[in-house]
């Protein structure tokens, strides 16, 4: 019960901000820089558009979500409305995993309104692909975002720790491909230890840059259903990695 309605308030919160209107604005400036890319295009406009406003749509929502999930928890606490809450008998798990899924459903409303004009560029089944795998992307980073900013309790260096996680997540398979293959083209004892940290790296983090891919969008054959099921399981397992994280050190600072 708790859970339920502090996730309904936290919704409600989101809508009720200007997450909605940044979205829209969002929404609105992608696709006017993405017409602007078409009209550049020699050939296959369409495709160069798409393309374009997937890639950048798929950027802004991360920081959308991700910063309004920091900047919603930071202002909680500065106002000391947390510590309110709490003196009610609340348990604290509840007010995380309630937050945690206020925070998912707003991202999911963010991967689905930036979605709406690639439904006139790409496929169906491509689009609703790449929007659920948005949906799942988003909420690994609500939930990344809900652990840093319950550890740091500082907008600043949970926003750098995000930011590092995310990038570092994008380029990890790029990352093991240049450790494997170095341009020297020596085994030395640097270049060993450098692909076993990348390697360790890779098998921590997600590799995000199979999710949420701009070509199955542009290309004539994109990923079947499978894909998208493995991409649910990898996300369902790191949100829970990420809210017992959060739990732990919530749990164990005093308010």
């Amino acid at each position: 019960m708790h859970i339920t309605t502090i996730g309904r308030y936290t919704a409600l919160e989101a809508l009720r901000t200007r997450v909605p209107a940044t979205t829209l604005l969002t929404l609105v400036l992608l696709l006017g820089a993405s017409l602007f890319v078409r009209e550049l295009a020699v050939t296959e406009s369409t495709r160069f558009q798409a393309g374009f406003y997937a890639a950048a749509a798929r950027l802004c929502a991360v920081f959308i979500a991700g910063l309004y999930v920091l900047a919603s928890i930071t202002r909680e606490f500065n106002d000391k409305g947390l510590e309110v809450l709490l003196a009610l008998d609340l348990p604290r798990s509840h007010y995380i995993c309630g937050k945690l899924a206020g925070f998912v459903l707003t991202a999911a409303g963010i991967a689905v309104l930036l979605s709406l004009p690639l439904w006139l560029l790409a496929p169906a089944p491509a689009v609703l692909l790449w929007t659920a795998s948005l949906a799942i992307e988003l909420a690994v980073v609500v939930a990344l975002a809900l652990f840093c900013i319950v550890t740091f309790s500082q907008l600043l260096p949970a926003a750098g720790f995000v930011a590092a996680f995310y990038l570092l997540a994008r380029s990890i398979t790029a990352m093991r491909l240049m450790s494997a293959n170095p341009v020297a083209g020596q085994e030395t004892l640097s270049h060993a230890v450098t692909s076993v940290l990348v390697d360790g790296l890779a098998f921590l983090l997600p590799a995000l840059d199979t999710w949420t891919r701009t070509s199955w969008l542009v290309d004539a054959s994109p990923a079947d259903a499978a894909v998208l099921l493995s991409i649910a399981v990898q996300g369902a397992i790191y949100v829970i990695l990420l809210t017992a994280a959060a739990l732990f050190d919530f749990y164990r600072r005093s308010l």
